[in-house]
């Protein structure tokens, strides 16, 4: 979760550039109201000559003075705190804002306004009215916010409304923190389904690399209080000047990649319901997905950029480690957007480099050019599924209906086929979940049952 707070923090003004005239300047309508009609007797009492109307306009015109004086002057000091639960969360689903105001002075306050700044994305702007708070007292409001868009959202700054009893002066001061929402997108629950061409994660199905029989093929590790003496090996013990075992058999974690085509060009429409947003949310749970089932992962996109890390070896690790990995590619997809890019030649690239495991892409409209560099993706990847949107479907004519698929589409489509990948065509509305268990069905088709080595 996230916090932050604003230390002890004077609401005086003193020391403000302005002085007294911001105080002045923070005269409510009846203040201003009574200063004007104060001004106003005392012109009459001096045309009139009527001294006892001249002292009526001067109690007038003094009331608001007094009252604002009296405020910008007030001694009493406010801390206050800002608490998010949680800082992340999915598009669709709510936070709740924690806000604490703690009185750090031996005054009480007055009747204290206070309001967040919040993006209007997230929900109308909260206000609350506080009642007195005594020396070292403390207030606990909250509110709750709502974004069915990702993003990241600043929360803050806090303002606090500082009122005489008359309601005649408010004085406006605000905190210095900020904090950040991030909405990331909805990560829908995938089968367990069977995925021809990939190991295994943990599990039942896991492999295991066996150590050769030669000394320069042992993997050693330190020795551990059990550990059988005959597997002492004496070349790393006189080494590294501790006792080291062979370590015969390397629990192996199998790879995934998740590649995600951002090009502006391969995509049209915007909003939650667009054929990009969908892109978004199905990266996001089959990123989920594959974790979960023990996989180490990455995020790539056309740019040929990789989460959790740079180059072609960037795959989320395993325990804690691969839980920050998946809250920074999570935080990745939170804002991402379309790049400028027109082609796929530089994921291509990132791919050649190293092309085990299986490879899960969904991918935008592709033209002849960008289905060939596509269907080159799978030559060194052990499995490949590709989700292809055609995004002129996903766009509504006037009459309530959808324009024809472009011409061309099923060649293109078929060139992925022939290459090795499994190919899904998501029409508008289609439902991952069950595209998922699609997905499983034709490599069931295509491969025999021989062929299957491990489960997504």
């Amino acid at each position: 979760m996230s916090d932050g707070a604003a230390g002890p923090t004077d609401h005086t003004g003193r020391g403000e550039p302005g002085g007294l005239r911001t105080a002045l300047a923070g005269l409510t309508t009846r203040g201003r109201s009574f200063l004007a009609a104060g001004v106003a007797a005392a012109v009459c009492a001096y045309v009139l000559g009527q001294p006892d109307l001249l002292r009526v306009g001067l109690l007038l015109a003094a009331l608001p003075l007094i009252c604002a004086g009296v405020l910008y002057r007030t001694r009493y000091r406010v801390a206050g705190s800002r608490l998010l639960s949680p800082a992340r969360v999915q598009a669709g689903s709510e936070a709740r804002v924690h806000l604490r105001m703690d009185n750090v002075s031996r005054l009480p306050t007055g009747l204290l306004m206070l309001q967040d700044q919040v993006p209007y994305v997230l929900g109308p702007r909260p206000r609350f009215v506080l009642d007195r708070v005594e020396p070292g007292g403390r207030r606990e409001v909250s509110y709750r916010v709502r974004s069915d868009l990702r993003g990241r959202y600043p929360l803050g700054p806090l303002q606090l409304r500082l009122s005489d009893p008359f309601g005649m002066c408010e004085l406006t001061r605000s905190f210095s923190t900020h904090d950040t929402l991030t909405v990331v997108p909805r990560v829908e629950p995938l089968p367990p389904v069977r995925l021809g061409g990939e190991a295994q994660g943990y599990g039942d199905g896991r492999q295991r690399s066996l150590a050769l029989a030669g000394e320069d093929d042992v993997i050693p590790r330190g020795y551990r209080h059990g550990d059988d003496l005959r597997r002492v090996h004496w070349r790393s013990t006189a080494r590294l000047g501790e006792l080291m075992v062979r370590r015969e058999e390397q629990p192996q974690r199998s790879h995934c990649t998740v590649l995600l085509d951002t090009r502006g060009v391969a995509f049209r429409g915007a909003g939650p319901d667009s054929a990009f947003e969908w892109a978004v949310t199905g990266c996001a749970s089959v990123l989920v997905h594959m974790l979960e089932r023990g996989f180490s992962v990455r995020l790539l996109t056309d740019t040929g950029s990789s989460m959790p890390g740079e180059g072609a070896e960037a795959y989320a690790g395993s325990g804690q480690e691969s839980a920050d990995a998946a809250g920074l590619m999570m935080d990745t997809l939170a804002v991402i957007d379309h790049s400028d890019g027109a082609s796929l030649s530089r994921a291509h690239d990132v791919l050649r480099g190293r092309g085990e495991g299986l490879l899960v892409a969904f991918l935008g409209d592709l033209d002849e050019g960008q289905a060939a560099i596509a269907a080159k993706m799978r030559r060194r990847s052990g499995g490949a599924i590709a989700f292809v949107l055609d995004s002129e479907t996903w766009i509504r004519e006037p009459n309530g209906g959808v324009p024809e698929p472009a011409d061309g589409r099923e060649e293109r489509l078929r060139m992925l086929r022939e290459a090795g990948w499994t190919v899904l065509s998501v029409p508008r509305g289609a439902s991952l979940q069950e595209l998922w268990r699609q997905a499983d069905r034709q490599r069931a088709g295509a491969v025999t049952a021989g062929t299957y080595r491990g489960e997504a």
